[in-house]
């Protein structure tokens, strides 16, 4: 392992997974702790009548215990801690124990207290609340704990509450809260900490995850990763395109965009940059397709689970929505790297060294038939609970561990005492590594909890609602005075479209900004009780009709994946630049350039519903043959704008034909009237070969002879 690969290995198992390197019983207690979560979870999926408010604090329990335990305060890079502290100790025993006292006392609160929690109560809360707040500085950084103590703040503030004054009709919102109330809303139902987006991560997304980790663990990973390789290495620009498949390949399995950088950058960054692409464009190409991995159904990260709660949908209906946007954005990141290996005459790797196809898919084929269970399951059978797909295809692995070991291990003279062993080694490591990935989640899904709480006790969404509503009456009325003045055009329609984009715009701006300090559960969360109303309030949709609403949630979804690739603040350039030992900064900016293709996306579905699946007012509700269609002109619309944004199609593009390739792009953002998009292909040709006579024109350069 080279220097830069292990600082992206300990950024990323900082960052997701605990920064400290214990020893002796510290780490064995770290490993039981993070193996009976695993089991625990395991046990609440096959009983499935656990009290809802219960298992709920159990999983945010266990996630305090390892919180304070893996997770340092401050974090050395190059010096990781050996050691918990005295302070950890207490705290993550005070943290853990007002989880535990909640699972005691809740019933006394529910009937006896009616409601009304005891002074006691609020001091258990009070603590829950801090300690939960530095729990998520430390699992996921500073910005989350900001944002949710000025929503409480806020909450306090007002002629009734903690902070009292009259800030007067612009700025005060609502009455005010006293801090007993927030309290009482944050800690003691299920509006708040322990709200739905902790409900999900206890009972679907812990699955999901343990299932990536074992599966992981089998070898699938450097399986997809060879598979890749072979498939693609040889041709143009070939580590480039291998790294988006293995990603692609990665996505199914795994929602985390810094772990699928350090896991597949480790060998398709090294290759990229033998056949001669830049550090900081080899790291932003493995970015942005180990960011895309969270778009690619059926485990999509934490937030499409949430998604899907919030939409009241089955979770086969999203994977099935998501799988055509998926789709689009990998085939255009492999336009995207085959361009940019174009402008830069780039060859590929030799063929005789690269793995062979059929030899590598017959040495893991069995790989497949857990894969292809979840994945078939959960999309053909309408009747499939997603967690007990999911922990049938654990069990599955579970079995399919121990006996892959014995089987190689025989081939190389081990006992099959030795090859269970191996196996029972490999199922600890997962479930630690399972266990540890959770952590983060569960502690961003409770803290994301106090925003939703705050915004459900203050009616805060309501208030900003009426703000953007403003911006947005404003754009519609200068659209109509101006757009009216030209004949034969329709004002009415023009400015209702530029009010709803002004929107769009700014929400997708407010994704990208919390982004930056926020990872895209906690963003989706936040951006989904606050923006996804006020999107439908000014579109005038319905927020209970999920086929209205799909849409617009998609779309931040969307611009909260890009944010993981957006600089200043994104880990996994940061982890990518480690590796290649690029500019982090620089490596950033390059990923953001080629992630635009994934904003023009958002807008294509927001615009165009019929890419989710989405026809005659119902979800799955598109034929086949539209299916296709769409595919097809949004592929052609989404590679016009990646050869736009890349300066390059046959050749270098001058600003008039860029300039063409985008109107071209926009104009197949709906592909609906066949003159429109024969207009569009029409623009598309014509640069295209305006470009290649203007190649045939230019003399042929004499190269000089080798002395």
């Amino acid at each position: 392992m080279t220097e830069g690969e292990r600082r992206a290995l300990e950024m990323m198992e900082a960052a997701e997974t605990g920064g400290r390197k214990l020893f002796s019983w510290q780490k064995t207690l770290v490993t039981v702790i993070a193996v009976a979560w695993c089991v625990f979870q395991m046990y609440a999926a096959q009983v499935g009548n656990i009290d809802t408010l219960t298992l709920r604090a159990i999983h945010l329990a266990f996630a305090f215990t390892l919180t304070y335990l893996v997770f340092p305060f401050s974090k050395s890079p190059g010096k990781p801690q050996t050691r918990v502290p005295w302070y950890d100790w207490v705290l993550g025993l005070v943290a853990t124990g007002t989880a535990i006292y909640l699972i005691v006392q809740y019933p006394s609160i529910a009937t006896v207290q009616g409601g009304v929690l005891s002074n006691t109560d609020v001091y258990v809360g009070s603590a829950m609340v801090i300690l939960l707040l530095l729990a998520a500085w430390r699992t996921i950084g500073i910005a989350m704990p900001i944002v949710a103590s000025v929503f409480m703040l806020y909450a306090l503030t007002g002629p009734r509450g903690l902070i009292r004054g009259d800030l007067g009709p612009q700025l005060q919102l609502h009455a005010g809260q006293t801090w007993p109330q927030v309290v009482g809303q944050l800690f003691a139902n299920t509006e708040g900490i322990f709200g739905t987006a902790i409900g999900v991560s206890a009972q679907i997304v812990f699955l999901f995850v343990l299932f990536g980790a074992i599966f992981d663990k089998l070898g699938a990973g450097d399986w997809f990763m060879n598979v890749a390789q072979g498939a693609l290495g040889g041709y143009r620009g070939g580590p480039a395109k291998a790294s988006v498949l293995s990603s692609a390949l990665n996505g199914i399995i795994s929602g985390s965009a810094v772990s699928n950088v350090v896991t597949g950058g480790n060998i398709t960054i090294g290759t990229m940059k033998r056949v001669g692409y830049s550090a900081e464009k080899a790291g932003a190409i493995e970015v942005a397709s180990s960011s895309n991995g969270q778009l690619m159904p059926p485990v999509m990260g934490a937030a499409a689970f949430i998604m899907a709660q919030n939409l009241n949908i089955e979770y086969r209906t999203l994977i099935l929505a998501a799988a055509i946007p998926a789709f689009l954005c990998y085939s255009a990141l492999l336009v995207v790297v085959h361009l940019e290996a174009l402008k830069l005459g780039l060859k590929g790797l030799p063929k005789n060294e690269l793995p062979r196809v059929r030899q590598t898919l017959l040495k893991g084929w069995y790989y497949i038939v857990p894969l292809a269970y979840l994945i078939g399951t959960l999309t053909i059978n309408p009747e499939a609970n997603p967690e007990r797909v999911a922990l049938n295809t654990i069990f599955m692995m579970i079995l399919m561990m121990p006996i892959q070991e014995i089987y190689f291990g025989r081939k190389h003279g081990l006992s099959v005492q030795q090859g269970l062993i191996d196996g029972g080694k490999k199922l600890i490591a997962a479930f630690e590594g399972g266990a540890r990935s959770m952590i983060g989640i569960a502690v961003a899904t409770a803290a994301a909890g106090i925003i939703v709480g705050i915004v459900t006790i203050t009616g805060l969404g309501f208030g900003l609602a009426d703000i953007v509503q403003l911006v947005s009456d404003g754009v519609r009325n200068i659209l109509l005075n101006v757009v009216g003045l030209i004949p034969g055009i329709d004002a009415g329609a023009v400015a209702g479209f530029g009010a709803i984009l002004v929107v769009l715009m700014m929400a997708q701006l407010i994704a990208l900004i919390l982004g930056m300090g926020l990872p895209t559960t906690a963003n989706y969360i936040l951006m989904s009780a606050l923006i996804v109303p006020i999107i439908a309030k000014i579109a005038g949709l319905d927020l209970a009709n999920p086929v209205q609403m799909l849409p617009v949630h998609m779309f931040v979804f969307y611009f909260g994946i890009m944010a993981d690739s957006t600089p200043p603040v994104a880990l996994a350039a940061f982890a990518a630049a480690a590796i290649s030992g690029g500019n982090p900064v620089a490596t950033g900016v390059q990923a953001f350039k080629y992630e635009l293709r994934t904003a023009l996306l958002a807008y294509m579905m927001f615009f165009n519903p019929q890419l989710l699946l989405i026809a005659n007012n119902k979800l799955s509700g598109l034929s086949f043959g539209n299916a296709i269609f769409m595919i097809i002109f949004a592929f052609i619309g989404l590679v016009a704008f990646s050869a736009a944004t890349m300066r390059f199609l046959h050749r270098k593009t001058n600003p008039v034909q860029m300039l063409m390739l985008l109107v071209a792009s926009f104009m197949l953002i709906i592909p609906s009237h066949i003159l429109v998009n024969l207009g569009a292909l029409g623009l598309i040709a014509l640069v295209y070969f305006w470009q290649k006579a203007a190649s045939r024109s230019e003399p042929p350069t004499t190269l000089p002879l080798a002395a």
